[in-house]
């Protein structure tokens, strides 16, 4: 089986991460770091708590939420602060099953180190498709930019994650190298922490392809 990492390292210096040495070899015998983590750094989940969606929390969003078949939308040319509508996924809208997974190849982790463009200039997922994935059953939204939505207007990220989070889509953000993906092949799997009570959490996230 080969794997494909979709998952962005997470290294000191970058938003939301960081850590300290608190145990060493040559000091205490093993070497242990204390992480500091922002809930949604690098690669995540959001859980419905993240806006006040609902109730649910990480630990509660069941595991085969998490993992399913792969729908691939590849937007290469997808344009900054870009609007994504039902229009975008082309074939993928239109053979797409309830119960599957949709992930939107923007291509947009070739930015992660330009933050003026990967945070501040992100495409969105416009109002008519996130209605989209509520009815026909998405089971996981998962994106390339570090939102769904504009990170800088807290009407517009709180409006969109409402719309996904209420009725039970679980998001995943911060992907990477969706372009290596084809369409409908094998098995995509982002696994959090288990963190009681938690609003998200870092992720890895992959798809098995079968030999």
């Amino acid at each position: 089986m080969a794997i494909i990492d979709l998952t962005l390292p997470l290294r000191r210096g970058m938003r939301g991460f960081d850590w300290e040495p608190r145990f060493t070899l040559e000091q205490d015998g093993w070497n242990a770091r204390t992480l500091h983590l922002y809930s949604h750094a690098g690669t995540h989940m959001d859980s419905q708590l993240h806006f006040g969606a609902g109730p649910e929390t990480l630990d509660q969003i069941a595991l085969d939420r998490c993992c399913g078949v792969p729908r691939v939308v590849h937007l290469p040319d997808t344009q900054p602060a870009e609007w994504l509508t039902p229009a975008h996924l082309g074939r993928v809208g239109d053979t797409f099953r309830a119960g599957e997974i949709l992930l939107l190849a923007t291509h947009w982790s070739r930015f992660v180190e330009q933050p003026a463009v990967y945070r501040d200039a992100l495409p969105r997922v416009g109002d008519d498709l996130a209605r989209w994935c509520v009815q026909r059953g998405v089971k996981l939204l998962g994106v390339e930019t570090p939102s769904v939505c504009d990170v800088n207007s807290l009407e517009e990220l709180t409006r969109i994650h409402r719309i996904l989070l209420e009725d039970g889509v679980v998001i995943v953000e911060g992907l990477t190298g969706l372009h290596l993906l084809e369409d409908g092949a094998g098995w995509f799997v982002a696994a959090p922490l288990k963190i009681e009570g938690g609003d998200g959490c870092p992720c890895r996230a992959f798809v098995a392809l079968p030999d």
